[in-house]
This record gives structure tokens, C-alpha cells and sequence, in this order.
């Protein structure tokens, strides 16, 4: 019989080689490798993809794969490059490092990580101001989506940088600040305990200092997901409405044949939190097969529900033509986040790699 040590690293051999499968020219023909983006505290890599003919000031979405994958095979089972084409929008699709996290899981509970200007955080910070810099992105369109431990990293930006996104979605995550060790991660995920609405509402609070608006937030969830329990989602759902002052307010909720959809509004009547609960589902993000975009896979689930089309729709960008439109056009007034022009330093002879460090260190990312 083989010895426990044997089997681990056989089995850490036939992970090693399934990530060669995934991080290989098959799954990363369509993006391109982010080399220059500051100082990367988090040791993070970055991919990018841009339709072909992207129109100038171009929407931005962010992408956090979950544990055990890539960001190339998150994209292929989430089809979120494939939405880019239809709509006209670009990608940035952070991927984590197995010397950071032996399962390939975004550090959502460690604070080093999570805190705004260190670590993971600030890489992808650093990042998505390199991408915009670069391409000319429209700072007033960013949105950032990720499951499971990306969905908790995605929560976690939302809640450090809010001055920097629209949206956000959050696929069987954690809200932020529910967790600061490992043993607390592990019993937060199994839905045991964790802080008030009111404390998880000023955490996020107290995290950026923001005084301005909120990003609206879509939060997605299986009922029958026991690797992260569904009490995460309502916990996420309960911080964002105390951060909003509409704790206890009551939804407008439509039920429908496999998933139960409901969504907050504010004062202007506009849909600024909503939440989806898919019956029966495991841990995972729903896909629908059928649509062109998604393939089931692991933990992405064939439900017959898009989660990547319904979230665009949330987010403005789903058939959206912004020729000829305000920036904010698509957002609703009180959740539009005015970002003055940005100039980089540097005269007009300089390359790409010192616009972006200069981009980098006017914004604060880069000392």
C-alpha cells in the first residue's frame, strides 16, 4: 500500500501537469500576458483580451478565477471573452501563483492581502490602472467579478477601492471582513458565526475612508452548495444594504423555475443590489451551455442560467452601444463615480513601460 506522503505527491504531480494542460497555448491562445504593471506585491500574473477593433474608452471588466483553476479556464467554462466580443469590452484576468496558495485560491483571509495598497489587492490594483492606462479603458466603466475565493477577492476590492468600480458581482463568495485567519475562513465558509451586518458594514467602511457612492453589486449563490454555505450570500447581501442605509428594506423578488431573483432599489428607484439563489446547485458558477458563451465543466454547473449574461445586464454592459452616449449614461445618478482625466507623466517620447510606471506612481501604486 502506498504510503499517505506517495499518494499526495502523485496527486500534486497530476495537478501540476493538468495546470500545464490549462496554462498552456490551448486555453491562452486568446488573451495576452500583462508583463509591466508596477512593483506586484502579491506575485500575481495577469492575461488580458481585447476584441478585435475595441472602440476608444471601452468598458473594463475584471475576472478572479475560483481555487484550482486558471484564468484561461475560468474563461472557457464562464465564457466571459466570448461576452466581450457581443458587447465591446475588454478583460483583465489576474491569475494566482502556486507559490502564493498551494490550491490556487486568492488570499481572501489573509489582511495582508486584502488591505488596500499591500499585497494581492494592490497587484490587481495596479493591474487594472496599467490596462486602462494603456488602452485608453473608460475609468467610469470597471467592474470586477470572481467565484468562490475570487468572489471573496472581488468582494474584497469593492470594499478597498469603491472609488474605482461600477460593479460588481460576487459567485459564491464571502462578504469582506468575515475572515482574517485560516481556521476563521474554514468556519465562515461553513457558515459558522461571523460579525453583524453593522460590523461587516463598517469594516468596508473603514477599509478605503470612501465617502462617496457605492458600486451596485449582483451576489450569486447555489442553495445546496456545501463548500461555501448560502448564509455567505445573504451575510453579503446584509453588509451592502447596512453600507447603504437600507438595512431591513424588503426586495422586490420574481421566482422563477430554478432560481429565486431579488433585487434592492434605492430612493431613485434604481436596481443597485441583487441577489440570485439557484435551487439545488452545488458550489460552483451557472452556466447555460446552450447560449454560446459558457461550457460546464468543473465548478462551472450547466443550470440552463447564464450567470455571465444576466450579470452584464446588471452591469449596463449586455447590447449596450455607448457611441454617442455620456460615459454614465448607463448608471444610475447616485451610483456614477466622477474620476478626473488622467495624464500620465513623461513627455511624448516615452515608451509604454515607462507611461504605465508613470501612470502607476501618479495614482499612488508604485513608489
Amino acid at each position: 500500500m502506498r504510503s499517505l506522503a506517495d499518494t499526495v505527491a502523485r496527486l500534486a504531480a497530476r495537478q501540476k501537469q493538468i495546470d500545464g494542460v490549462l496554462n498552456g497555448h490551448d486555453e491562452n491562445h486568446r488573451f495576452s500576458q500583462l508583463q509591466e504593471f508596477g512593483s506586484n506585491p502579491g506575485h500575481l500574473r495577469g492575461w488580458t483580451y481585447r476584441p478585435k477593433d475595441l472602440a476608444a474608452h471601452a468598458p473594463l471588466v475584471v475576472v478572479l478565477h475560483g481555487c484550482t483553476q486558471s484564468a484561461a479556464s475560468y474563461d472557457r467554462g464562464a465564457g466571459w471573452s466570448r461576452m466581450a466580443d457581443r458587447n465591446g469590452f475588454a478583460l483583465l484576468l489576474p491569475e494566482q501563483r502556486r507559490s502564493n496558495n498551494a490550491n490556487l485560491c486568492f488570499n481572501w483571509f489573509i489582511p495582508e492581502d486584502t488591505r488596500r495598497g499591500s499585497g494581492e489587492a494592490l497587484s490587481i490594483r495596479q493591474m487594472i490602472e496599467a490596462v486602462v492606462t494603456a488602452h485608453d479603458m473608460d475609468r467610469t466603466r470597471i467592474f470586477i467579478t470572481g467565484l468562490s475565493a475570487g468572489g471573496a477577492m472581488a468582494a474584497a476590492m469593492l470594499a478597498i477601492y469603491p472609488e474605482v468600480f461600477a460593479g460588481g458581482a460576487v459567485i459564491a463568495g464571502l462578504p469582506y471582513g468575515s475572515a482574517s485567519s485560516l481556521p476563521q475562513a474554514f468556519d465562515r465558509m461553513r457558515g459558522r458565526s461571523g460579525p453583524t451586518a453593522r460590523r461587516l458594514a463598517a469594516t468596508v467602511q473603514q477599509a478605503s475612508g470612501h465617502s462617496g457612492s457605492w458600486p451596485k453589486l449582483s451576489v450569486w449563490h447555489g442553495s445546496a452548495d456545501t463548500t461555501v454555505s448560502p448564509v455567505n450570500s445573504d451575510q453579503l447581501v446584509g453588509q451592502w444594504l447596512t453600507l447603504l442605509g437600507q438595512s431591513g428594506s424588503q426586495p422586490e423578488t420574481e421566482e422563477r423555475q430554478g432560481y429565486r431573483h431579488d433585487v434592492w432599489k434605492d430612493a431613485a428607484n434604481e436596481e443597485v443590489i441583487e441577489s440570485y439563489l439557484i435551487q439545488g446547485m452545488g458550489h460552483g458558477t451557472p452556466v447555460d451551455s446552450a447560449d454560446g458563451l459558457g461550457h460546464g465543466g468543473s465548478f462551472m454547473i450547466d443550470t440552463g442560467i447564464s450567470s455571465t449574461s444576466l450579470i452584464s445586464r446588471f452591469w449596463g454592459l449586455e447590447d449596450a452601444s455607448f457611441e454617442g452616449q455620456s460615459p454614465n449614461a448607463h448608471l444610475p445618478a447616485t451610483l456614477a463615480v466622477a474620476h478626473p482625466p488622467f495624464e500620465p507623466r513623461g513627455g511624448p517620447a516615452a515608451g509604454p513601460g515607462q507611461l504605465i510606471e508613470s501612470a502607476l506612481r501618479a495614482a499612488g501604486l508604485m513608489k
